[in-house]
């Protein structure tokens, strides 16, 4: 099992950005396809983004591309979301996952396919 910890949310005005971070522990973190979701009030859990374990492909919602990039650092064990002109719309509990390498592009943008989650951490963005 892959502990979690997600950090870096805050509040920020739109068009500002922020940077979140999440520390994996546990089982072997390179092998995992990394993403990130997100959670806002009354709504369900959505798809903002993953990669996979080699950083060679890297996969966004829609309403976050070209303004959201995924990355990670193996050997720190760490995926990173980085913000940029962040939207009232962007915010959410955010949280990364860890999924099984090896499916198709369409199995990662289902929240029930990850394995673990983090606690999540709260993105609010001020207009």
């Amino acid at each position: 099992q892959v502990q979690l910890v997600e950090s870096g949310g805050g509040l920020v005005q739109a068009g500002g950005s922020l940077r979140l971070s999440c520390v994996a522990s546990g089982r072997t973190f390179g092998a995992y396809v990394m993403g990130w979701f997100r959670q806002a009030p009354g709504k369900e859990r959505d798809f903002v983004s993953r990669i996979s374990w080699s950083s060679s492909s890297t996969y966004y919602a829609d309403s976050v591309k070209g303004r959201f990039t995924i990355s990670r650092d193996n050997a720190a064990n760490t995926v990173y979301l980085q913000m940029n002109s962040l939207k009232p719309e962007d915010t959410a509990v955010y949280y990364c996952a860890v999924g099984p390498p090896g499916y198709s592009s369409s199995y990662y943008y289902t929240s029930s396919n990850y394995q673990s989650w983090g606690q999540g951490t709260r993105v609010t963005v001020s207009s």
